[in-house]
């Protein structure tokens, strides 16, 4: 989806931005005697887009200036007198790519897919995109050859007639971060309270004219819909402009899930009477329904691509009701509970009896055994790809899912085609990215990656007229976990203790006390059995060349048929699923109209 875009004619910058998406608030454009400033998303807050865009253009408009990056979801082109700046902010929610050749930046857009039009494919991203599920974000590679992405936290500074002058990575946490500090006295209160405020400014900034909040009945996303209920008490938001949305299964392991919805809507409808609440009967809903559908159409493969019917459903319903904004709980699983990783630290500093010990009160926490924490927190991040490659071996057992990890090459993927572009480079960079030298640090970098179905949420934006939006992944909540000392977040047997003290006060008994949630399990086998023979004739017909270039259809069709079966486990599942989204997103791409969208101008060529 083209939301702006910056072309030059006769060495002139012009600059153009989606109309639709300007009148729905959701790219915004100013102007003042330092440049122009087109940013979609938002910088600041939502309800401030304005202002943050001005913002942007103020700090950064002056020669030289590199101010820090504020907080938001946006991507923003500025043409200021001497220089034009490219820039994303850390969360990379919003797409940005530009289109290169011999140093000099040609074109600029949200859409890679435009930029690329009739570009040879770059067959090094897709062995970049099929190491795993995180891959392509924080990579510069793009499908298209010579279009590359703006990355996540970067600022590309070109010349005013595009001459490329520097990339440089610029992180939310480098100016804001707090000293690291032992926890405040025993116990949990100063890092709980710490926590609540940062959440509370993370929501803060998120909520809109009217804001909807994804309502699972689970600790995460009742946590920020009880925050979003708090804050028009407070004086910052309209209590009628509140929507709870929530997805009913009325059968099936989910229905479980019911009662805890129920009493999440009542607790928050305590705080905010005016809230409404929007729950929706999706039991005829099923991983990979229109799969071709929601995997084809965007720019790039979208690894989670099979989930999107459910997500698309809560979608409509929030933009029927005319929401700008809607804040999920994602993200909170690896971002407020205790880091396991903390135990890998624990062992290469030589504290081998503390990290045995620790070991010990994770697996009683867990209900896992000590060799399998210690395998998957200490050994794997050390040696990921040995790790990998031995599990392989010791579990194939003449399957093809067995002991597929997240970096392994996967059977269907020719051996000849990976040698060629790069496979085991790109896995090496993957899990590097994955696990670092710290991987108690890289945990927070890599759950940025994953946490969230952001893919779907920018595509849909124009039709929607809102972005998906993640409190838990806020910079600043990331901040917050980050400086804690690891000793005080982990209670065994009690998962977000931080979390959990620091909503004690709002969250209803019942689901404080929660430990575990029904997964969506049953989605993806019931969309596997309905699916499964369309999935495999998909890959049989498909008829672009890269797929047989690529691919061992017969191998990948035994795959699926495997899953299908309830053989695998979830790491060997993303694989195959990643490399149906790329078949569908291949055989769609070149039948997908590329017509651009009525477009306005903002900086005209003359």
């Amino acid at each position: 989806m083209e939301a702006l875009r910056l072309e030059w004619d006769g060495g002139v910058p012009k600059l153009w931005a989606d109309g639709t998406m300007a009148r729905q608030g959701l790219v915004t454009t100013v102007s003042s005697r330092a440049g122009t400033a087109v940013v979609a998303g938002w910088a600041g807050s939502v309800r401030g887009r304005v202002a943050g865009a001005r913002g942007l253009l103020d700090d950064w408009g002056r020669p030289q200036a590199a101010p820090p990056l504020p907080t938001g979801d946006y991507a923003a082109v500025l043409v200021c007198r001497d220089r034009i700046l490219l820039m994303r902010d850390e969360q990379a929610r919003i797409p940005l790519f530009f289109r290169e050749s011999g140093g000099r930046v040609t074109a600029v857009s949200t859409s890679a897919r435009h930029l690329g039009g009739g570009a040879e494919p770059e067959r090094r991203y897709f062995c970049r995109y099929l190491t795993g599920n995180m891959a392509q974000p924080h990579s510069a590679l793009t499908p298209f050859a010579g279009v590359h992405r703006v990355l996540g936290g970067e600022v590309v500074e070109l010349s005013i007639t595009g001459q490329t002058r520097g990339r440089v990575l610029r992180h939310f946490r480098q100016a804001h971060d707090p000293p690291v500090q032992a926890a405040d006295g025993p116990g949990l209160g100063g890092a709980a309270k710490d926590l609540r405020l940062a959440l509370e400014n993370a929501v803060g900034r998120r909520v809109g004219r009217r804001t909807a909040c994804h309502v699972s009945g689970g600790t995460d996303s009742t946590s920020i819909a009880l925050l979003a209920a708090r804050l028009p008490a407070e004086g910052q938001g309209d209590p009628g402009d509140l929507v709870l949305l929530a997805g009913r299964f009325r059968r099936g392991e989910l229905a479980a899930e019911q009662p805890y919805i129920e009493e999440a809507m009542a607790e928050i409808r305590r705080h905010a009477p005016a809230a409404r609440p929007v729950i929706l009967d999706v039991d005829d809903v099923a991983d990979f329904d229109d799969f071709q559908h929601h995997a084809g159409d965007p720019d790039e493969p979208h690894a989670h691509a099979f989930r999107a019917p459910f997500w698309s459903r809560l979608h409509a319903a929030a933009a029927d009701l005319g929401c700008d904004t809607l804040l999920t709980g994602c993200g909170a699983d690896p971002i407020v509970d205790a880091n396991p990783f903390h135990l890998h630290r624990l062992a290469r500093t030589g504290r081998l009896r503390q990290m045995t010990r620790q070991a010990r009160d994770w697996a009683a926490g867990s209900e896992r055994g000590v060799w399998d924490i210690v395998s998957a927190h200490v050994v794997q991040p050390a040696l990921p790809l040995a790790a990998e490659r031995v599990t392989a071996l010791a579990r194939r057992r003449g399957t093809v899912l067995g002991g597929l990890g997240d970096f392994a090459r996967p059977r269907w993927l020719r051996s000849g085609f990976a040698r060629a572009h790069g496979y085991r480079a790109a896995c090496t960079a993957e899990s590097r990215f994955v696990f670092g030298r710290k991987p108690e640090q890289s945990l927070y970098e890599a759950a940025n990656y994953i946490a969230a179905p952001d893919p779907l949420s920018w595509r849909r934006a124009q039709q929607d007229g809102f972005f998906l939006s993640h409190p838990f992944l806020d910079p600043e909540v990331i901040a917050t976990m980050r400086r804690l000392p690891a000793e005080t977040a982990f209670q065994p047997g009690r998962p977000k203790a931080v979390l959990r003290e620091a909503m004690a006060d709002l969250l209803p008994p019942r689901i404080d006390g929660r430990v575990v949630n029904v997964p969506f399990n049953q989605l993806y086998a019931r969309g596997l059995r309905t699916h499964g023979d369309e999935l495999i004739d998909l890959c049989r017909s498909a008829r672009h060349p890269l797929i047989a270039e690529m691919f061992d259809v017969g191998i990948l069709c035994r795959a699926v048929r495997e899953a299908q079966f309830g053989m695998g486990d979830s790491h060997s599942w993303d694989r195959v699923n990643s490399s149906l989204a790329l078949v569908a997103w291949l055989e769609r791409g070149d039948r997908r109209s590329r017509a651009r969208r009525a477009a306005m101008p903002v900086i005209p060529a003359s």
